[in-house]
């Protein structure tokens, strides 16, 4: 199932390609088929998943590279697999949002006061959703590779459709965005590769991740090597101070490559913490585990203090990201079960968010032609339903009761705050920054007198509410009810907390009726 998953995608990609040039329509149309099947077909096999069953499950395993012990092995445990499904579920509805947004790659159609700054050379329409289905087979590769030289394989292809998206399809310094995003990457990369393969040398002949992580390796060797596969997922996830990269990229790049390169491929990062970090190398994870909450800490802050100086939504939203990214790390290395379980959890919740409200954004940017703040106003009084869908999106994300991000960032902080309860109290602090940045943002853009050029404003439609509705459904539905998630997530959390040998600490307050 999981080769079909990632096979799928690829072909749908390759097939698009080789369509004539002049069959645009065709090609979205290939698009979106494709990615629904993957999307039901992962929803099939999520259904079938056992959470009591074994560890990694859907698992395929075949000789690749002999002679160096690399296979074709992929599985999926709860932490791959909720992951996955965030991954396909965003796809389709990308597509669905880019429909027309596409064929405005040339720039005719924006609004001419602002067409010299948003102009661009007109790129293929059918190219761009072929990178996307590439982009998706490599996403579902990355989260289902059990082999970590098959991982970093994917780890690195990733980068090659979302450059060329950034750097073909993009805003007016898409260049640059588009090549700081790749050196990052690829130096992060290197580092990694480094690690492996020393890693490799260490083990006996193989890089099957659950062979590697049986290695008793001396400590110093232990710290070198986490930190190749550190600063890697640092650089991608992104966590400060390697977080630079990411307001350009997100600000430069369409909208639909935005919301898959914040709401999944950063979750690489996080996703190796805790799948590689943590299991390959528990002593070295739970020695620089202080390091890395004061880092965490500090991305909380830093990103929530210049998320509120922003005055373009794009990179404010960018910036947002930074903030919660580090609410994730904080969990994932505070090693509790709610801590860890609640940094899955937000890695899920942190997407849909996040890409509800790029979105939107984008939807803003088509309709005015600009994605400065000042260039909107009172657009709740002509499109009540985009503000609407904008309240929400943007109240999941400062994570209001009752929608799904809160759910995560208690779990996270009750979790850090049982271990490390200093830098829990002043992550605390990224709650209250974030209501300001967001509720700033909302009040500046959706409320207030209308601005005169955001009078004619057209509401919805019913392909962009088609596009929205189902991440604002899921949005609500985790909010209430996260305990579906949460059963697949836990059990793998398990594994990793007996891999690291950490329990949850004991409760410190007395029962009641225990003697003091």
């Amino acid at each position: 199932m999981l080769t079909l998953l990632i096979a799928l995608p690829a072909l749908g990609a390759l097939g698009i390609t080789l369509l004539p040039r002049d069959r645009d329509e065709l090609a979205k149309q290939v698009a979106l088929g494709v990615s629904v099947v993957v999307a039901v077909l992962t929803i099939a096999m999520a259904l079938r998943f056992d959470p009591d069953g074994p560890r990694f499950q859907f698992a395929q395993k075949y000789s690749w590279i002999k002679q160096f012990g690399v296979h074709w092995a992929v599985g999926v445990d709860g932490v791959a697999l909720v992951l996955i499904a965030l991954s396909v579920i965003l796809v389709p509805l990308v597509i669905l949002a880019s429909w027309t947004d596409a064929d405005r790659f040339g720039g005719a159609e924006l609004p001419k006061t602002d067409l010299d700054k948003y102009a661009r050379p007109r790129r293929s329409v059918k190219t761009y959703f072929a990178l996307l289905l590439s982009l998706e087979a490599m996403m579902i590769g990355v989260f289902a590779a059990t082999d970590v030289f098959l991982f970093y394989v994917f780890f690195e292809a990733m980068l090659i459709p979302m450059y060329f998206i950034i750097g073909s399809y993009g805003g007016p310094q898409r260049s640059y965005a588009a090549v700081k995003f790749l050196l990052y990457s690829l130096f992060g990369g290197l580092l990694m590769l480094v690690a492996v393969i020393a890693l490799y040398a260490q083990g006996p002949g193989t890089f099957m991740f659950t062979e590697l992580a049986k290695l008793n390796l001396d400590p110093t060797t232990a710290k070198w090597l986490f930190l190749g596969f550190f600063i890697a997922f640092a650089i991608k996830a992104p966590l400060v101070p390697f977080h630079t990269w990411l307001p350009d990229a997100a600000g430069q790049a369409p909208t639909g490559a935005a919301v898959l390169l914040v709401g999944v491929l950063d979750k690489v990062g996080t996703y190796g913490m805790l799948r590689f970090c943590l299991e390959l190398f528990p002593s070295a994870a739970k020695w620089f585990a202080p390091v890395v909450i004061t880092l965490a800490v500090i991305g909380i802050i830093y990103g929530a203090v210049l998320a509120i100086g922003q005055v373009d939504l794009k990179r404010l939203i960018a910036y947002t990201s930074i903030s919660h990214f580090g609410f994730i790390a904080l969990g994932i290395f505070a090693m509790t079960s709610q801590g860890q379980s609640g940094a899955t959890l937000y890695m899920v919740n942190h997407g849909f968010s996040t890409a509800a409200l790029f979105l939107i954004v984008g939807f803003l940017i088509v309709r005015r032609g600009s994605a400065r703040i000042d260039a909107y106003g009172g657009v709740q009084k002509v499109a009540p339903i985009l503000a609407g869908t904008f309240l929400v999106a943007g109240l999941s994300g400062l994570s209001l009761p009752g929608l799904s991000s809160f759910v995560s960032e208690f779990l996270v902080l009750v979790g850090t705050f049982s271990r490390y309860r200093v830098p829990a109290v002043i992550a605390t602090v990224g709650i209250i920054l974030a209501a300001v940045y967001i509720l700033w943002m909302y009040q500046r853009t959706m409320n207030g007198p209308t601005a005169e050029p955001v009078k004619g404003m057209k509401d919805l439609s019913h392909r962009e509410l088609a596009a929205l509705a189902p991440i604002i459904a899921i949005i609500v539905a985790l909010g209430f009810y996260p305990k579906p998630v949460l059963d697949v997530i836990n059990p793998s959390v398990k594994h990793t907390m007996s891999r690291v040998q950490m329990h949850d600490p004991t409760p410190s307050v007395a029962e009641k009726g225990a003697r003091p």
